[in-house]
């Protein structure tokens, strides 16, 4: 593509430099990915700034330049007023706008996003679709799947992967959507059909400052849903009725809003909840009609997460039986309530719980699995929410037996600082410290005896452990099956 043809989708820009029209092959904002017919584009990252390694994208072949200065350099030169809004733009002309050329539904909240995508997942391919997911575990089509980097990706690989997805013939993509997504502007330029909000509790006030500007982002998934109401493309907001936010996202939609919640108020609603150890059951009502719910996950946070699945796919026009048969054949998510297989007389599970309102869940849903003994290993991330911390303890402290706290991805902070930080929430309160992580599991796997149940909390999927600024490999359910081998090969 022309790079004229490329800026005709800018309002408004200078081009400066040679009066040449290069053939732009490729976009790139990493200056290492940068080759022949390159066009780079100078954003300005957390820690590193693109307008630094200009000179060095130019020496690798760049065919043009996008930035926010004036620049007298030997390839042409876009001035724009904001890059990343630009490079929204410039992509989605690059990649033809792919997502206007499928269903995209976009999933947000604090807690849930991984689990509700891979509902609606499962449902939609049951329904006969193919499906793509773009979050925080990977960037999954069919049998391949590209690692995250981050939960939502910038507009440039967002693009390009729905753009690939697309030539794969996917119908559907789910989008988990982030709240620094949200405020970067990486879905700039994506157009979402329908929108999922979760829940919202305390988290990244390290990066929004307040729960003011949290919330703010959040809302700005259903506000930039748009104003049209196309006859057979109708955008809808599927809103937890439960959670007090979801009034504030109702009034910054102009969209069809679907409500679901535990009570009868809502669009899609529960009653009959069975609770099991593996599985949980309940009956769903919908503007539609009733349908028996049997799914191979636990937690009334899970149900909260199926209603939100269902009424998102019922948005779709999805036939309710097959919802049904979706979430009974769903697959288990890593590092999401996760039951560590194997012949051990007690309860292993690895759950990503890294918020008090998460941790809080995930320890309801173990109270009602009647365990014998509970133990819970839990740490804090380092150079993140400090005020999260007393309450992530407490709340451990409240409901587990035993509770161990430990290291959790510590990255430039002290793992006994964080600990003291934890520990302000439970004055007076029993508790065990080991600082290694792998030492913290090992203590609990063997004080567990038959019927108990023990949580390692925290980093669910994660495979690395952040110390300093290296990542170590780490894996908590590898680690489990690995400590649960040596004490039982023993007998």
């Amino acid at each position: 593509m022309k790079l004229s043809e490329l800026a005709s989708c800018l309002p408004f820009y200078e081009m400066r430099g040679p009066a040449c029209d290069p053939v732009i092959k490729e976009i790139s904002h990493h200056h290492k990915n940068v080759k022949n017919g390159t066009l780079f584009v100078a954003i300005k990252g957390e820690n590193r700034d693109g307008k630094d390694f200009i000179a060095e994208a130019v020496s690798s072949g760049a065919a043009a330049v996008l930035c926010d200065i004036e620049l007298s350099l030997p390839v042409p030169v876009i001035q724009v007023r904001n890059p990343r809004h630009a490079l929204a733009q410039i992509t989605n002309l690059f990649y033809n706008y792919p997502s206007y050329k499928m269903n995209v539904i976009g999933v947000t909240g604090t807690n849930g996003k991984t689990t509700v995508s891979h509902m609606i997942q499962s449902i939609v391919e049951y329904a006969g679709e193919k499906t793509g997911v773009i979050g925080t575990l990977y960037m999954k089509q069919g049998q391949e799947v590209k690692a995250s980097v981050n939960t939502t990706p910038d507009s440039l690989v967002l693009q390009q992967t729905l753009s690939s997805f697309l030539s794969n013939n996917v119908t559907t993509s789910i989008i988990e959507v982030s709240s620094h997504g949200l405020a970067q502007g990486r879905l700039f330029g994506c157009d979402i059909d329908i929108a999922v909000f979760t829940n919202l509790t305390q988290d990244h006030l390290d990066y929004h400052g307040s729960m003011d500007h949290y919330r703010w982002s959040k809302s700005l998934l259903f506000s930039q849903l748009g104003h049209h109401h196309y006859k057979d493309l109708p955008k809808f907001a599927i809103i937890n009725d439960d959670d007090p936010f979801s009034e504030m996202i109702s009034q910054a939609t102009s969209a069809h809003i679907i409500s679901y919640g535990l009570h009868n108020t809502s669009d899609v609603y529960a009653s009959d909840i069975q609770y099991g150890r593996h599985s949980t059951s309940f009956l769903a009502h919908t503007p539609v009609g009733k349908i028996k719910i049997k799914m191979p996950v636990v937690g009334v946070f899970n149900v909260y997460n199926a209603l939100a699945s269902i009424a998102a796919t019922f948005a779709k026009r999805i036939p309710l039986e097959v919802i049904s048969k979706g979430l009974e054949n769903m697959k288990s998510v890593p590092g999401r309530f996760e039951i560590v297989e194997g012949s051990h007389p007690f309860t292993v599970i690895v759950d990503y719980a890294h918020t008090p309102d998460s941790l809080e869940n995930v320890m309801q849903a173990i109270v009602k699995m009647n365990a014998n003994r509970t133990f819970v290993v839990v740490g804090c991330g380092g150079d993140r929410d400090r005020s999260k911390r007393p309450l992530m303890a407490k709340v451990a402290c409240g409901y587990a037996t035993d509770v161990i706290f430990t290291s959790d991805n510590p990255r430039s902070e002290k793992p006994l600082d964080i600990i003291k930080d934890m520990e302000k929430g439970v004055p007076g309160r029993t508790y065990t410290v080991l600082l290694d992580r792998e030492e913290a599991i090992a203590y609990a796997i063997g004080m567990a005896c038959e019927d108990d149940v023990i949580l390692i909390a925290g980093k669910g999927h994660e495979k690395v452990q952040v110390i300093g600024d290296q990542a170590y490999p780490f894996d908590d359910k590898q680690v489990a099956c690995q400590l649960l081998k040596k004490r039982f090969s023993k007998n």
